[in-house]
Protein backbone atom coordinates (compact mmCIF):
# COMPACT_ATOMS: atom_id res chain seq x y z
CA UNK A 1 0.00 0.00 0.00
CA UNK A 2 1.13 3.64 -0.69
CA UNK A 3 1.67 6.83 1.17
CA UNK A 4 -0.63 8.96 1.38
CA UNK A 5 -0.39 12.44 1.71
CA UNK A 6 -2.40 15.49 1.29
CA UNK A 7 0.67 17.16 -0.48
CA UNK A 8 3.54 15.78 -2.48
CA UNK A 9 5.78 18.48 -3.92
CA UNK A 10 7.80 16.87 -6.84
CA UNK A 11 11.35 19.23 -6.41
CA UNK A 12 12.82 21.05 -3.30
CA UNK A 13 14.31 24.38 -4.52
CA UNK A 14 13.41 27.64 -3.30
CA UNK A 15 9.26 27.35 -4.81
CA UNK A 16 9.26 23.23 -3.76
CA UNK A 17 10.35 23.60 -0.52
CA UNK A 18 8.75 26.75 0.56
CA UNK A 19 5.13 25.32 -0.79
CA UNK A 20 6.21 22.13 1.25
CA UNK A 21 6.69 24.22 4.37
CA UNK A 22 3.72 26.43 3.90
CA UNK A 23 1.82 23.32 3.93
CA UNK A 24 2.84 21.82 6.66
CA UNK A 25 2.42 24.87 8.83
CA UNK A 26 -1.46 24.75 7.32
CA UNK A 27 -1.77 21.52 8.59
CA UNK A 28 -1.85 19.10 5.52
CA UNK A 29 0.65 15.85 5.78
CA UNK A 30 3.02 16.80 3.16
CA UNK A 31 6.08 14.85 1.83
CA UNK A 32 8.66 16.35 -1.35
CA UNK A 33 10.04 14.21 -3.73
CA UNK A 34 14.07 15.36 -4.46
CA UNK A 35 16.57 13.64 -7.10
CA UNK A 36 19.79 15.00 -6.07
CA UNK A 37 20.25 18.39 -3.58
CA UNK A 38 17.77 19.64 -1.09
CA UNK A 39 17.64 23.50 -1.72
CA UNK A 40 17.52 22.67 -5.75
CA UNK A 41 19.18 24.68 -7.72
CA UNK A 42 18.88 28.05 -6.15
CA UNK A 43 20.32 26.91 -3.20
CA UNK A 44 23.08 24.21 -4.41
CA UNK A 45 24.32 25.88 -8.14
CA UNK A 46 22.87 28.72 -8.38
CA UNK A 47 21.53 32.10 -6.59
CA UNK A 48 23.28 31.66 -3.88
CA UNK A 49 27.21 30.30 -4.31
CA UNK A 50 27.34 32.64 -7.57
CA UNK A 51 26.38 35.09 -4.86
CA UNK A 52 29.63 33.40 -3.07
CA UNK A 53 31.64 33.95 -6.17
CA UNK A 54 30.54 37.73 -6.57
CA UNK A 55 31.50 38.67 -3.20
CA UNK A 56 34.73 37.31 -3.36
CA UNK A 57 35.49 39.16 -6.93
CA UNK A 58 33.95 42.33 -5.03
CA UNK A 59 36.27 42.25 -2.07
CA UNK A 60 39.00 41.60 -4.60
CA UNK A 61 38.29 44.61 -6.78
CA UNK A 62 38.31 46.74 -3.73
CA UNK A 63 41.52 45.70 -2.56
CA UNK A 64 42.94 46.47 -6.46
CA UNK A 65 41.32 49.81 -5.27
CA UNK A 66 42.47 50.38 -1.69
CA UNK A 67 44.82 53.12 -2.93
CA UNK A 68 41.49 55.13 -3.43
CA UNK A 69 40.41 54.80 0.56
CA UNK A 70 44.02 55.64 1.70
CA UNK A 71 44.64 52.38 2.39
CA UNK A 72 47.75 50.01 1.15
CA UNK A 73 47.20 46.50 -0.15
CA UNK A 74 50.21 45.16 -1.84
CA UNK A 75 51.08 41.69 -3.60
CA UNK A 76 47.40 40.95 -4.02
CA UNK A 77 46.17 37.71 -5.57
CA UNK A 78 43.02 35.81 -6.68
CA UNK A 79 42.84 32.08 -5.52
CA UNK A 80 40.22 30.72 -7.76
CA UNK A 81 40.34 27.12 -6.23
CA UNK A 82 39.45 28.99 -2.44
CA UNK A 83 37.18 30.99 -4.04
CA UNK A 84 34.99 28.25 -5.06
CA UNK A 85 35.73 26.10 -1.97
CA UNK A 86 33.79 29.06 -0.14
CA UNK A 87 31.39 29.09 -2.65
CA UNK A 88 30.31 25.23 -2.26
CA UNK A 89 30.88 25.62 1.69
CA UNK A 90 28.04 28.73 1.45
CA UNK A 91 26.06 26.41 -0.50
CA UNK A 92 26.81 22.98 1.66
CA UNK A 93 25.69 25.52 4.81
CA UNK A 94 22.50 25.87 3.19
CA UNK A 95 21.80 22.25 1.81
CA UNK A 96 21.70 21.70 5.84
CA UNK A 97 19.23 24.60 6.28
CA UNK A 98 17.09 22.98 4.52
CA UNK A 99 17.31 19.68 5.86
CA UNK A 100 16.89 20.90 9.25
CA UNK A 101 13.43 23.04 8.19
CA UNK A 102 12.20 19.77 6.42
CA UNK A 103 12.56 18.20 9.79
CA UNK A 104 11.36 20.79 11.87
CA UNK A 105 8.11 20.78 9.64
CA UNK A 106 7.80 17.00 9.81
CA UNK A 107 8.00 16.86 5.99
CA UNK A 108 8.66 13.81 4.77
CA UNK A 109 12.01 13.69 2.16
CA UNK A 110 11.94 10.87 -0.31
CA UNK A 111 15.37 10.88 -2.07
CA UNK A 112 14.73 10.11 -5.90
CA UNK A 113 13.37 10.33 -9.38
CA UNK A 114 10.15 10.83 -9.34
CA UNK A 115 7.46 10.17 -11.79
CA UNK A 116 3.70 11.21 -11.73
CA UNK A 117 1.69 7.71 -12.72
CA UNK A 118 -1.63 8.73 -12.15
CA UNK A 119 -4.58 10.51 -10.80
CA UNK A 120 -2.84 11.35 -7.36
CA UNK A 121 0.13 9.19 -7.54
CA UNK A 122 3.68 9.50 -7.66
CA UNK A 123 6.74 6.95 -7.84
CA UNK A 124 9.87 7.41 -6.54
CA UNK A 125 12.94 5.11 -8.58
CA UNK A 126 16.24 5.47 -5.91
CA UNK A 127 18.87 2.57 -6.06
CA UNK A 128 17.09 0.66 -8.27
CA UNK A 129 13.84 0.21 -6.02
CA UNK A 130 10.14 2.21 -6.49
CA UNK A 131 8.09 3.77 -3.58
CA UNK A 132 4.88 4.11 -4.77
CA UNK A 133 3.45 7.72 -3.13
CA UNK A 134 -0.37 8.56 -3.28
CA UNK A 135 -1.63 12.03 -2.58
CA UNK A 136 -4.78 14.39 -2.52
CA UNK A 137 -2.68 17.02 -4.69
CA UNK A 138 0.66 17.07 -6.49
CA UNK A 139 2.75 19.88 -7.02
CA UNK A 140 5.53 20.08 -9.73
CA UNK A 141 8.38 22.41 -9.07
CA UNK A 142 10.76 20.41 -10.71
CA UNK A 143 12.81 23.79 -12.12
CA UNK A 144 14.76 24.06 -14.94
CA UNK A 145 17.71 23.71 -16.60
CA UNK A 146 20.53 25.82 -18.93
CA UNK A 147 19.90 25.97 -22.49
CA UNK A 148 22.20 24.07 -24.90
CA UNK A 149 24.09 26.22 -27.83
CA UNK A 150 22.54 25.18 -30.96
CA UNK A 151 25.07 23.81 -32.45
CA UNK A 152 26.07 19.71 -32.09
CA UNK A 153 29.72 20.73 -31.83
CA UNK A 154 29.08 23.11 -29.31
CA UNK A 155 27.45 20.79 -26.53
CA UNK A 156 28.66 21.68 -22.59
CA UNK A 157 30.87 19.38 -21.34
CA UNK A 158 32.93 21.05 -18.55
CA UNK A 159 36.09 20.84 -20.43
CA UNK A 160 36.24 23.79 -22.71
CA UNK A 161 32.42 25.04 -23.06
CA UNK A 162 30.60 25.45 -19.88
CA UNK A 163 26.81 25.87 -18.43
CA UNK A 164 26.37 28.11 -15.38
CA UNK A 165 26.65 24.57 -13.36
CA UNK A 166 30.81 24.29 -14.95
CA UNK A 167 31.68 28.17 -14.67
CA UNK A 168 30.82 27.67 -10.70
CA UNK A 169 33.44 24.55 -10.33
CA UNK A 170 36.04 25.39 -13.11
CA UNK A 171 38.37 22.54 -13.35
CA UNK A 172 41.39 25.65 -14.39
CA UNK A 173 40.96 29.31 -14.79
CA UNK A 174 40.31 30.65 -18.18
CA UNK A 175 42.81 32.68 -20.06
CA UNK A 176 40.75 34.09 -22.39
CA UNK A 177 36.71 33.75 -21.86
CA UNK A 178 33.70 34.18 -24.05
CA UNK A 179 30.57 34.52 -22.62
CA UNK A 180 27.62 33.73 -24.44
CA UNK A 181 24.48 35.75 -23.92
CA UNK A 182 24.51 39.13 -21.75
CA UNK A 183 21.61 38.11 -19.24
CA UNK A 184 21.97 37.84 -15.83
CA UNK A 185 23.43 35.06 -15.57
CA UNK A 186 25.81 35.68 -18.29
CA UNK A 187 26.73 39.21 -16.84
CA UNK A 188 27.31 38.01 -13.60
CA UNK A 189 30.23 35.47 -14.51
CA UNK A 190 31.48 37.79 -17.22
CA UNK A 191 32.21 40.38 -14.21
CA UNK A 192 33.10 37.55 -11.83
CA UNK A 193 35.90 36.04 -14.13
CA UNK A 194 37.14 39.94 -15.34
CA UNK A 195 37.42 41.07 -11.69
CA UNK A 196 39.42 38.07 -11.37
CA UNK A 197 42.06 38.56 -14.13
CA UNK A 198 40.18 36.95 -16.97
CA UNK A 199 39.86 38.35 -20.13
CA UNK A 200 35.90 38.57 -21.04
CA UNK A 201 34.48 39.12 -24.26
CA UNK A 202 30.54 39.44 -24.14
CA UNK A 203 28.71 38.41 -27.28
CA UNK A 204 24.63 39.19 -27.20
CA UNK A 205 22.13 38.36 -29.82
CA UNK A 206 20.10 41.63 -28.77
CA UNK A 207 20.83 45.30 -29.81
CA UNK A 208 21.88 45.89 -25.96
CA UNK A 209 23.38 44.65 -23.09
CA UNK A 210 20.58 43.02 -20.30
CA UNK A 211 18.02 43.69 -23.02
CA UNK A 212 14.57 43.12 -20.29
CA UNK A 213 15.97 46.12 -18.41
CA UNK A 214 15.44 49.96 -19.31
CA UNK A 215 17.24 51.37 -22.10
CA UNK A 216 19.45 53.29 -19.76
CA UNK A 217 20.42 50.72 -17.78
CA UNK A 218 21.51 48.49 -20.36
CA UNK A 219 23.58 52.21 -21.83
CA UNK A 220 25.18 53.08 -18.38
CA UNK A 221 26.17 48.93 -17.63
CA UNK A 222 27.64 48.78 -21.47
CA UNK A 223 30.14 51.44 -21.00
CA UNK A 224 30.71 50.46 -17.02
CA UNK A 225 31.36 47.16 -18.61
CA UNK A 226 33.88 48.27 -21.21
CA UNK A 227 35.96 50.69 -18.92
CA UNK A 228 36.51 47.55 -16.55
CA UNK A 229 37.89 46.08 -19.32
CA UNK A 230 35.13 43.40 -20.78
CA UNK A 231 34.75 43.68 -24.53
CA UNK A 232 31.22 43.91 -25.48
CA UNK A 233 29.64 42.99 -29.08
CA UNK A 234 25.85 43.20 -29.37
CA UNK A 235 23.54 42.11 -32.56
CA UNK A 236 25.74 39.36 -32.96
CA UNK A 237 25.57 36.05 -33.40
CA UNK A 238 27.47 32.79 -32.95
CA UNK A 239 27.83 30.83 -35.57
CA UNK A 240 29.80 27.80 -35.62
CA UNK A 241 32.09 27.04 -32.33
CA UNK A 242 34.52 24.02 -32.51
CA UNK A 243 35.74 23.14 -29.21
CA UNK A 244 39.80 21.48 -29.17
CA UNK A 245 42.28 20.31 -26.83
CA UNK A 246 42.86 23.47 -25.18
CA UNK A 247 41.17 26.24 -26.84
CA UNK A 248 37.65 26.81 -28.58
CA UNK A 249 37.55 28.36 -32.35
CA UNK A 250 34.18 30.35 -32.59
CA UNK A 251 32.95 32.49 -35.53
CA UNK A 252 30.89 35.57 -34.66
CA UNK A 253 28.79 37.14 -37.05
CA UNK A 254 28.77 40.91 -35.91
CA UNK A 255 25.79 43.00 -37.49
CA UNK A 256 27.16 44.01 -40.79
CA UNK A 257 26.73 40.53 -41.41
CA UNK A 258 31.25 40.60 -41.09
CA UNK A 259 32.44 37.10 -39.72
CA UNK A 260 35.42 37.33 -37.87
CA UNK A 261 37.57 33.95 -36.40
CA UNK A 262 38.35 34.14 -32.86
CA UNK A 263 39.87 31.75 -30.13
CA UNK A 264 39.00 30.92 -26.56
CA UNK A 265 40.57 29.55 -23.94
CA UNK A 266 36.51 29.43 -22.43
CA UNK A 267 33.38 29.58 -23.51
CA UNK A 268 29.89 29.91 -21.29
CA UNK A 269 26.65 29.40 -22.59
CA UNK A 270 24.20 31.66 -20.94
CA UNK A 271 21.15 31.68 -23.06
CA UNK A 272 18.27 30.96 -21.38
CA UNK A 273 16.72 27.94 -19.02
CA UNK A 274 15.06 25.07 -20.63
CA UNK A 275 12.10 23.78 -18.01
CA UNK A 276 12.55 19.81 -16.75
CA UNK A 277 8.98 18.65 -17.67
CA UNK A 278 10.39 15.77 -19.36
CA UNK A 279 9.78 11.84 -17.78
CA UNK A 280 7.58 12.92 -15.00
CA UNK A 281 4.55 12.02 -16.16
CA UNK A 282 3.02 14.79 -17.05
CA UNK A 283 1.85 13.74 -20.80
CA UNK A 284 0.24 10.57 -19.38
CA UNK A 285 -2.23 12.43 -16.90
CA UNK A 286 -3.11 14.96 -19.72
CA UNK A 287 -1.31 17.79 -18.61
CA UNK A 288 -1.21 20.81 -21.23
CA UNK A 289 1.47 23.47 -21.76
CA UNK A 290 1.58 27.08 -22.38
CA UNK A 291 2.56 28.21 -26.22
CA UNK A 292 5.79 28.05 -24.85
CA UNK A 293 5.86 25.27 -23.75
CA UNK A 294 5.67 25.65 -20.00
CA UNK A 295 3.27 24.20 -17.99
CA UNK A 296 -0.10 26.55 -18.15
CA UNK A 297 -1.57 27.30 -14.92
CA UNK A 298 -4.07 29.39 -13.78
CA UNK A 299 -3.09 32.44 -10.93
CA UNK A 300 -2.79 30.26 -8.41
CA UNK A 301 -0.27 27.21 -9.64
CA UNK A 302 -3.41 25.16 -10.59
CA UNK A 303 -3.34 23.09 -13.93
CA UNK A 304 -5.73 21.65 -16.51
CA UNK A 305 -5.16 18.21 -14.28
CA UNK A 306 -7.60 18.33 -10.99
CA UNK A 307 -5.12 18.07 -7.86
CA UNK A 308 -1.86 18.65 -10.45
CA UNK A 309 -0.17 22.37 -9.50
CA UNK A 310 3.10 23.60 -10.98
CA UNK A 311 5.20 26.71 -9.85
CA UNK A 312 8.70 28.45 -10.59
CA UNK A 313 10.38 27.75 -13.42
CA UNK A 314 8.16 25.25 -14.97
CA UNK A 315 5.76 27.85 -15.32
CA UNK A 316 5.82 31.23 -17.04
CA UNK A 317 8.00 33.84 -16.57
CA UNK A 318 9.79 35.80 -14.82
CA UNK A 319 12.28 32.59 -13.83
CA UNK A 320 13.61 34.12 -10.69
CA UNK A 321 13.68 32.37 -7.00
CA UNK A 322 11.51 34.76 -5.42
CA UNK A 323 8.75 34.31 -8.02
CA UNK A 324 8.63 30.55 -7.54
CA UNK A 325 8.85 30.41 -3.68
CA UNK A 326 5.95 33.18 -3.87
CA UNK A 327 4.13 30.97 -6.00
CA UNK A 328 4.55 27.87 -3.58
CA UNK A 329 2.96 29.84 -1.03
CA UNK A 330 0.16 30.80 -2.92
CA UNK A 331 -0.39 27.22 -4.16
CA UNK A 332 0.05 25.52 -0.50
CA UNK A 333 -2.51 27.74 0.49
CA UNK A 334 -4.64 27.37 -2.41
CA UNK A 335 -4.88 23.70 -1.77
CA UNK A 336 -5.64 24.39 1.81
CA UNK A 337 -8.61 26.44 1.18
CA UNK A 338 -9.38 23.37 -0.93
CA UNK A 339 -9.80 20.83 1.58
CA UNK A 340 -12.08 22.89 3.88
CA UNK A 341 -9.60 25.51 5.34
CA UNK A 342 -11.61 28.59 6.04
CA UNK A 343 -8.78 30.61 7.63
CA UNK A 344 -6.58 31.00 4.67
CA UNK A 345 -6.83 33.09 1.78
CA UNK A 346 -4.47 33.03 -1.34
CA UNK A 347 -4.12 35.74 -3.61
CA UNK A 348 -2.58 35.34 -7.14
CA UNK A 349 0.30 36.62 -8.11
CA UNK A 350 0.62 40.13 -9.88
CA UNK A 351 3.51 39.83 -12.15
CA UNK A 352 4.22 43.32 -12.38
CA UNK A 353 5.29 43.86 -8.88
CA UNK A 354 7.79 40.83 -9.44
CA UNK A 355 11.50 42.90 -8.39
CA UNK A 356 14.58 41.46 -10.90
CA UNK A 357 18.39 41.87 -9.90
CA UNK A 358 21.44 41.11 -11.59
CA UNK A 359 24.69 40.84 -9.09
CA UNK A 360 26.97 42.02 -11.15
CA UNK A 361 29.02 45.14 -10.64
CA UNK A 362 27.42 47.87 -10.82
CA UNK A 363 24.71 45.80 -9.69
CA UNK A 364 21.41 45.94 -11.41
CA UNK A 365 17.50 46.35 -9.82
CA UNK A 366 14.52 46.90 -11.42
CA UNK A 367 10.79 46.29 -10.98
CA UNK A 368 7.48 46.95 -13.13
CA UNK A 369 7.33 48.87 -16.81
CA UNK A 370 10.49 49.96 -18.41
CA UNK A 371 10.20 53.88 -19.80
CA UNK A 372 9.71 52.25 -23.19
CA UNK A 373 7.57 49.91 -22.52
CA UNK A 374 5.33 52.31 -20.53
CA UNK A 375 5.23 54.41 -23.62
CA UNK A 376 4.41 51.54 -25.42
CA UNK A 377 1.11 50.43 -23.34
CA UNK A 378 -0.34 54.36 -23.75
CA UNK A 379 0.78 56.13 -20.64
CA UNK A 380 1.37 59.37 -20.38
CA UNK A 381 4.79 59.33 -18.28
CA UNK A 382 6.67 61.62 -15.74
CA UNK A 383 10.03 59.97 -15.10
CA UNK A 384 12.45 61.28 -12.85
CA UNK A 385 16.20 60.35 -12.77
CA UNK A 386 18.77 61.27 -9.84
CA UNK A 387 22.85 60.16 -9.85
CA UNK A 388 24.98 58.25 -7.75
CA UNK A 389 27.32 61.45 -7.85
CA UNK A 390 24.59 63.45 -6.09
CA UNK A 391 23.99 61.08 -3.23
CA UNK A 392 26.43 62.09 -0.08
CA UNK A 393 26.80 58.43 0.99
CA UNK A 394 27.48 57.09 -2.33
CA UNK A 395 30.44 59.65 -2.37
CA UNK A 396 31.82 58.80 1.10
CA UNK A 397 31.84 55.19 0.29
CA UNK A 398 33.35 55.95 -2.82
CA UNK A 399 30.67 54.15 -5.09
CA UNK A 400 29.78 57.28 -7.35
CA UNK A 401 28.74 55.56 -10.74
CA UNK A 402 25.02 54.67 -11.29
CA UNK A 403 21.63 56.02 -10.89
CA UNK A 404 17.79 56.15 -9.98
CA UNK A 405 15.61 56.34 -12.62
CA UNK A 406 11.70 55.89 -11.73
CA UNK A 407 8.25 55.98 -14.10
CA UNK A 408 5.07 57.52 -13.03
CA UNK A 409 1.60 57.76 -14.62
CA UNK A 410 1.26 61.03 -15.26
CA UNK A 411 -2.59 61.32 -14.85
CA UNK A 412 -2.68 59.35 -11.54
CA UNK A 413 0.78 59.09 -10.01
CA UNK A 414 0.66 55.36 -9.84
CA UNK A 415 4.54 54.38 -9.89
CA UNK A 416 4.91 52.24 -12.97
CA UNK A 417 8.07 51.27 -12.63
CA UNK A 418 11.39 52.15 -11.18
CA UNK A 419 14.85 50.79 -12.75
CA UNK A 420 18.58 51.15 -10.21
CA UNK A 421 22.56 50.95 -11.37
CA UNK A 422 24.91 50.93 -8.58
CA UNK A 423 26.35 50.16 -5.37
CA UNK A 424 23.68 47.74 -3.65
CA UNK A 425 20.57 48.83 -5.78
CA UNK A 426 19.11 44.92 -5.68
CA UNK A 427 19.10 46.15 -1.52
CA UNK A 428 17.05 49.24 -2.93
CA UNK A 429 14.74 48.02 -5.16
CA UNK A 430 12.80 46.70 -2.49
CA UNK A 431 11.29 49.97 -1.17
CA UNK A 432 9.84 50.41 -4.63
CA UNK A 433 8.55 47.04 -4.52
CA UNK A 434 7.16 47.70 -1.23
CA UNK A 435 5.25 51.06 -2.60
CA UNK A 436 3.93 49.26 -5.83
CA UNK A 437 2.29 46.61 -3.62
CA UNK A 438 0.34 49.30 -1.76
CA UNK A 439 -0.14 51.06 -4.70
CA UNK A 440 1.63 54.32 -3.91
CA UNK A 441 1.60 57.18 -6.13
CA UNK A 442 3.95 60.02 -6.35
CA UNK A 443 2.10 61.91 -3.20
CA UNK A 444 2.96 59.35 -1.08
CA UNK A 445 6.43 59.30 -1.81
CA UNK A 446 7.21 62.72 -1.98
CA UNK A 447 6.09 62.68 1.75
CA UNK A 448 8.17 59.87 3.11
CA UNK A 449 10.89 60.80 5.33
CA UNK A 450 14.25 58.71 3.95
CA UNK A 451 17.20 58.83 6.19
CA UNK A 452 20.23 60.53 6.02
CA UNK A 453 23.32 59.86 5.19
CA UNK A 454 21.69 56.65 2.93
CA UNK A 455 21.79 55.77 -0.47
CA UNK A 456 17.97 55.53 -0.53
CA UNK A 457 18.12 59.32 -0.27
CA UNK A 458 18.80 58.55 -4.09
CA UNK A 459 14.78 56.75 -4.26
CA UNK A 460 13.24 60.06 -3.12
CA UNK A 461 15.29 62.09 -5.17
CA UNK A 462 14.11 60.42 -8.37
CA UNK A 463 10.53 60.85 -7.56
CA UNK A 464 11.15 64.36 -7.11
CA UNK A 465 13.08 64.53 -10.03
CA UNK A 466 9.90 63.07 -11.67
CA UNK A 467 7.67 65.94 -10.95
CA UNK A 468 10.31 68.88 -10.91
CA UNK A 469 11.45 68.74 -7.25
CA UNK A 470 14.55 67.55 -7.00
CA UNK A 471 16.93 68.98 -4.60
CA UNK A 472 20.67 68.28 -4.77
CA UNK A 473 21.32 68.54 -8.30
Amino acid sequence: MSDQYDVIVLGSGPGGYVAAIRAAQLGLKTAIVERELLGGICLNWGCIPTKALLRSAEVFHQMKHAKDYGLAAENISADLEAIVKRSRGVAAQLNKGVTGLMKKNKIDVHMGTGKITGAGKLAVEADGKTTELSAKHIIVATGARARELPKKTGKADGKRIWTYRHAMTPPEKPTKLLVVGSGAIGIEFASFYNDIGVDVTVIEMMDRVVPVEDADVSAFLDKALKKQGIKILTSAKLEDIQPGADSVAVKIKDKDGKVTDETFSHVIAAIGIVPNIENIGLEDVGVEPDERFNVKVDPYGRTNVKGIWAIGDVTAGPWLAHKASHEGVTAAEAIAQELGNKDVHPHALDRRNIPGCTYCHPQIASVGLTEVKAKEAGYELKVGTFPFIGNGKAIALGEQEGFVKTVFDAKTGELLGAHMIGHEVTELIQGYVVGKTLETTEAELIQTVFPHPTLSEMMHESVLAAYGRVIHM
